[in-house]
């Protein structure tokens, strides 16, 4: 995970819609705290800070330490609700952590000796189709982030789950199958992929089909407009 951040709360006496309309005129956002088989613990927090942290882009992988009556809290984003216009925090929930347990969280993937890789050596590209890993973590034991070495990949190899060494208190949440985390591949493989879905989006004379259609509704306008003139 990313270092913790830390962000300053008060207690929320009230609840409900009012209460939360008042608090956002106020430049505050509404919160809960839960989890850890204690009651949920309403608060909310300053909208600027809310944002600060948000724009850091890691904000939904990182532990917030939350600050509330000189108590501090470890907890970890879970949603943050947006307003559809104007895109600023309106509410946010954050899991409380505990001593002992465990939380399941989205890892970044990071690869490394790419330049240890004969098949990336000879111009394949490392297709990455997990770019994050779900896992289950203990609370005190949340990496940063899972490096996975490509020493020694050919293109054609594909990299899985399987094949990762995860931290000591981390396991995959995807349990049922071996899935792939990325492949190496040709460059002429995309290109073709490319190629292909080019030409699905072509009509058998090699024009668009949203072209096409655009053509077909124009006649079909001319011939209206011809059998009204008609009628006239």
């Amino acid at each position: 995970m990313s270092d913790a951040l830390t962000l300053p709360a008060e207690t929320r006496e009230r609840a409900g819609k009012g209460a939360s309309r008042a608090l956002r005129r106020e430049g505050r956002v509404p919160a809960v705290i839960y989890g850890g088989k204690e009651e949920p613990t309403m608060i909310h927090v300053e909208s600027k800070a809310l944002v600060k942290q948000l724009m850091t882009g890691h904000f939904m992988n990182s532990i917030v330490e939350i600050t509330l009556d000189g108590k501090t809290m470890r907890t970890l984003p879970k949603d943050v609700a947006l307003d559809p216009v104007s895109d600023r925090p309106i509410h946010a929930d954050f899991l409380r952590m505990v001593k002992g347990g465990k939380i399941e969280v989205d890892v970044p993937v990071v690869f490394v000796n790419e330049e240890q890789s004969p098949g990336l050596k000879k111009g394949g590209v490392l297709n990455v189709v997990r770019h994050e890993l779900e896992l289950i973590c203990e609370n005190d034991k949340i990496p940063s982030e899972i490096v996975i070495d490509v020493t020694g990949k050919e293109v054609g190899d594909s990299i899985h789950i399987s094949e990762v060494e995860l931290p000591e208190g981390s396991e995959s949440a995807i349990t049922d199958r071996d899935f792939t985390i990325a492949t190496l591949v040709a460059p002429s493989a995309l290109k073709k992929a490319e190629e292909e879905t080019d030409e699905a989006e072509l009509d058998a004379d090699g024009v668009p089909a949203t072209e096409q259609e655009g053509e077909e509704g124009e006649e079909g306008e001319t011939s209206e407009e011809g059998e009204d003139k008609g009628e006239d």
